[in-house]
């Protein structure tokens, strides 16, 4: 992976990152105060809204942290390393997570006249969506387990090449 690829994917992971933070920081405290003023019948649901919300953003941060220690690994060229597997498995953890976040906030939408059905419907696709990047995620893993299994066999074929020279 070239300098500027890296340079410019952490600088976007940073700003993600930063990005995170503000909204934890400075957009939940004022949601939270906005949601104050929700009609009694819908009170309730202030609460599991905005811990899903900070679980969320959570899980985001988590994932930015992870993938920012991925590419730090390739530009040392350590990335084929069984090291690598602990951060591919908070990544999918993370996006299984977040998937069960979304699914949470459908079920505590879904019961009323809170939002449309559709809205419900619309998370349940989301919520379908994030576990399949978590399925990704995993094929991703597998083919990081085949890579690292030839780099320990190439080492293994050196070593003995190296011996019989």
């Amino acid at each position: 992976m070239g300098r500027l690829t890296v340079l410019a994917l952490r600088a976007v992971l940073a700003a993600l990152l930063a990005g995170s933070v503000f909204v934890q920081a400075v957009m939940v405290p004022l949601l939270a105060a906005d949601l104050e003023g929700l009609d009694p019948e819908l009170a309730h649901l202030r609460a599991p809204f905005l811990v899903i919300t900070v679980l969320g953003v959570v899980t985001a941060q988590v994932v930015l942290v992870c993938v920012w220690r991925l590419v730090t690994m390739v530009r040392r060229g350590t990335v084929f390393s069984h090291a690598a597997f602990r951060y591919v498995h908070i990544v999918i953890g993370a996006f299984v997570a977040a998937a069960l976040l979304v699914f949470a906030l459908g079920v505590v939408l879904a019961p009323g006249e809170a939002v449309a059905p559709g809205v419900v419907l619309l998370l349940g696709g989301v919520c379908l969506a994030v576990f399949g990047v978590a399925l990704v995620v995993l094929v991703l893993r597998m083919l990081l387990a085949q890579a690292v299994a030839r780099d320990v066999e190439a080492a293994r074929m050196r070593a003995e090449l190296e011996e019989v020279i």
